[in-house]
C-alpha cells in the first residue's frame, strides 16, 4: 500500500445489505477520484458483488460485523480514507490509526455529526456532499453478473424467508401461504437462502407443496444468487440483504418491514418496489423473536402486492430500474 502513490480506501466492513446501501457513495467516490486505486475494506465474501458496482478496484478482507478492530498494516498510508462504516468514534479512530493523508468521516475534521433519521443510502451522500463530492442516493444499480441461473429461476417469484435476526423473520407458514398463492396464479416459486437457511427454505417449500428442485437455498454462490434475482419475475423477502440486492438489480419487489421502518432501510421510491410496514414506532432489529409489527402483516397483503398490475408490468419488462 505504501508504494502506491494515490490510493483511496473506503471502509464498509459489514454485510450484504450494508454494502449495497453504500453503492451510491462508492460510485460518487469513483467519479471524484478517477485516478486513484480504489480499495474497499469489506468481508472477502462480498468481493464478487463489489466488483459489479464498477466503483471498486480491490477488496481487502476486513470484517467488523461483530466489533471494530485494527485495519491490516499494509492498508496504512492511503492518500484518502473514507469511513462508510458507521457513526464512530470507534471506526473513525481505527481508520485514523492507519495514518491516511486525508480522512472523511462524520464528526471529524469539521464534518457534520451522524444524521440520525435519514435513510442509510442518504447518510453517506450527506458526508460526501460536505466534502464537495456530489452523490445521488438513488444511484444504486449493480451490473447483472455473467452467470447462468438455474432454469427454474427464469421468470419465477423468489421467496426469501430468511434474515440475520429473528425480529426480521416472518413465520415460515405465512411464506408458504404466499408461495401457494403465487403458484395458483401460475407464477412458479423458488425459495432462496444461504446454506444455514436451507432447513427454513425446505420447510417453506414443504408447507407450500413445492418440488425439491425449487429450493435453491444453500445451492448458490453470491453471484449465482444475484443471477437468480436478476432472472426473477418478482422478489419477496423481509428487510434483509437480498432485498437490497433485488433493488440494485432493478427487480420488482415486495419487502416486509418490522422493527425498522422502510424510511431508514427501504427501497428507492419506485412503483415496482412495494414496502409493507405497520406504523407504530421502531423496534429492536436484533431481537430474538419476530417483531410485532412484522407479525401484523398478513399473507393476503403480500399476495395482493405481488399480483398488482404494477408489478406484473415490471415483471414483463415494461418497467425500468
Amino acid at each position: 500500500m505504501a508504494a502506491v502513490a494515490r490510493t483511496l480506501l473506503a471502509v464498509r466492513a459489514l454485510g450484504l445489505g450494508d454494502l449495497l446501501t453504500a453503492v451510491p457513495a462508492l460510485r460518487a467516490l469513483a467519479r471524484a477520484f478517477p485516478d486513484h486505486h480504489r480499495v474497499l475494506a469489506a468481508p472477502a465474501a462480498l468481493a464478487p458483488l463489489a466488483r459489479l458496482t464498477g466503483a471498486v478496484d480491490e477488496v481487502r478482507d476486513v470484517d467488523w460485523l461483530h466489533g471494530v478492530g485494527a485495519l491490516p498494516g499494509d492498508l496504512a498510508g492511503a492518500d484518502v480514507a473514507v469511513n462508510l462504516h458507521g457513526a464512530g468514534p470507534e471506526s473513525t479512530r481505527a481508520i485514523a490509526a492507519s495514518r491516511p493523508g486525508r480522512l472523511l468521516a462524520f464528526s471529524h475534521g469539521g464534518a457534520p455529526p451522524w444524521p440520525a433519521g435519514r435513510h442509510e443510502r442518504e447518510r453517506w451522500c450527506v458526508l460526501l456532499a460536505h466534502h464537495g463530492i456530489a452523490a445521488d442516493p438513488d444511484d444504486l444499480a449493480v451490473a447483472v453478473p455473467d452467470v447462468r441461473p438455474p432454469a427454474v429461476a427464469q421468470g419465477a417469484t423468489v421467496v426469501h424467508p430468511g434474515a440475520a435476526s429473528a425480529s426480521r423473520r416472518w413465520p415460515s407458514g405465512r411464506w408458504a401461504v404466499v408461495a401457494r398463492a403465487e403458484e395458483a396464479a401460475g407464477r412458479p416459486v423458488v425459495v432462496t437462502g444461504g446454506a444455514a437457511e436451507r432447513p427454513l427454505a425446505e420447510e417453506v417449500a414443504r408447507l407450500a407443496g413445492l418440488p425439491a428442485d425449487r429450493v435453491l437455498a444453500g445451492r448458490t454462490s453470491l453471484l449465482e444468487l444475484a443471477a437468480v434475482l436478476a432472472a426473477a419475475g418478482r422478489v419477496t423477502s423481509g428487510d434483509t440483504g437480498v432485498a437490497h440486492l433485488a433493488y440494485a438489480l432493478g427487480r420488482p419487489t415486495v419487502t416486509l418491514f418490522g422493527p425498522t421502518p422502510p424510511g431508514l432501510w427501504g427501497p428507492p421510491a419506485r412503483p415496482h418496489h412495494v414496502a409493507l410496514h405497520v406504523a407504530g414506532g421502531d423496534g429492536d432489529p436484533h431481537a430474538g423473536r419476530p417483531d410485532e409489527r412484522l407479525l401484523r402483516i398478513a399473507p393476503r397483503e403480500v399476495a395482493a402486492a405481488l399480483a398488482s398490475p404494477t408489478l406484473a408490468a415490471a415483471a414483463a419488462g415494461k418497467e425500468t430500474t
